[in-house]
């Protein structure tokens, strides 16, 4: 890719950058991982395997998919700056994208993970609805230089652990408009408390709105010059791994989990089992700093596999709105040719409060990662299509999916 110096409209002075046409080929590889990643953790839903737990197979499973949610935030910010330096109506783009997204998470998506259209007793707040509801907030965060949305953005991500006391010993529980609103914004439950209607938020706006922003400040960091670009992102990404390993081994502060209290799994798996919801400063560092630090590596691969997984990373969000639906589907397949009938469980509100598994239901490790591949092979082809569409047409529609 070429340089040349441009300079960011609310930023000074100029520096070199990558040709503002181009695409970061680190950027699409690290997408399209993640994606394929977060499609084993959702054939695990529908296969019945607990999330994660003291046997190592199981465990690993679901830890190698906690880099998907980080990741994808974090780039998604990332995006957004560089949609900033080809395009002048960024914060209108991010305000209008944002809402679709949410507006999808409401009624296409949780019908697609529940094959059921009960609204009255169940919807999820889910990754999406978090992503729309950070670009909304970053609309306005834009409008600020880089510099200060990453310093804004690494505050949150930073401090937030102490808020989490602070909503607890307040009481905000989800049964009134102040601990709703709460509970939406940091402590993530099931809104309202009473029976029904029930909305599950899985995906609070705070930490996320600060990985977001820090992602949209990497945006310059992405955009120098290849040398110190590479420089750069092995520091912070490295330097996150170290205090991730500090942080975690001291146990002061960043998880409300020590994880020498964890006694029913081994040390190792104790040390990795940081807190996902809300993401905890020691997750988002344990998952964030290699990411980074693998930016160098991923801007150099080249070959058939690198090029088929940069091409998922092309069209994440069409990715995303194909896959659940088509794992459902096996999902249905595998129970008629297990058991000779498509089990009721499979219409229940998953991912979130489906109720326990039948006895006897869940899947051995094999076949999650047999149907995981098949339906990694269903999506190859839409999503081929797709990015071909992508990259030789310009409808703004495109950019929605």
């Amino acid at each position: 890719m070429t340089a040349e110096t441009l300079t960011h409209p609310r930023t000074a002075p100029a520096v070199p950058v990558a040709d503002a046409g181009a695409r970061l080929r680190s950027i699409d590889v690290i997408r399209g991982a993640v994606m394929l990643l977060m499609a084993i953790d959702h054939v695990r839903v529908y296969a019945g395997v607990p999330a994660g737990g003291p046997d190592p197979a199981v465990f690993f499973t679901r830890w190698v998919t906690h880099f998907c949610a980080p990741a994808f935030v974090f780039l998604a910010g990332t995006s957004a700056y560089l949609y900033g330096r080809r395009h002048t109506d960024l914060p209108r783009f991010l305000a209008t994208r944002g809402a679709w997204l949410v507006l999808l998470e409401l009624t296409v998506i949780r019908v697609a993970w529940t094959f059921n259209l009960d609204f009255a007793h169940y919807n999820l707040a889910g990754v999406i609805w978090m992503i729309g509801w950070c670009m909304i907030l970053m609309a306005g965060l834009v409008r600020l230089p880089a510099a200060a949305v990453g310093a804004i953005g690494v505050a949150v991500i930073a401090g937030h652990d102490a808020l989490g006391a602070l909503g607890v010993g307040a009481g905000l529980d989800g049964s009134t408009p102040g601990g709703a609103l709460w509970q939406i914004v940091y402590g993530g439950n099931a809104l309202p408390s009473w029976d029904a209607p029930v909305f599950f938020v899985l995906y609070t706006i705070v930490p996320w709105i600060g990985v977001m922003a820090a992602g949209y400040a990497f945006g310059r960091i992405a955009t120098m010059d290849a040398s110190r670009r590479d420089r750069l992102c092995l520091a912070i990404g490295l330097g996150a791994v170290a205090a991730f390993v500090g942080l975690r081994w001291l146990d002061l502060y960043g998880d409300p989990r020590p994880w020498r209290d964890m006694t029913d799994r081994a040390p190792l798996l104790a040390f990795l089992s940081t807190t996902k919801y809300p993401a905890s400063l020691l997750f988002l560092l344990m998952t964030l700093g290699p990411t980074i630090a693998l930016v160098p590596v991923l801007e150099r691969t080249r070959g058939w596999l690198a090029e088929r997984v940069a091409v998922f990373g092309r069209v994440p969000f069409f990715f995303y709105l194909l896959h659940i639906p088509i794992i459902h589907v096996l999902a249905l397949l595998v129970s008629w040719l297990r058991t000779g009938a498509v089990d009721p469980w499979l219409f229940g509100n998953h991912p979130y409060a489906p109720g326990p598994a039948p006895d006897g239901y869940m899947w051995p490790l094999w076949l999650l990662y047999l149907i995981w591949v098949v339906a990694i092979g269903w999506l190859w082809l839409p999503c081929a299509w797709f990015a071909a569409l992508k990259a030789r047409r310009r409808e703004r529609w495109l950019s929605y999916l």
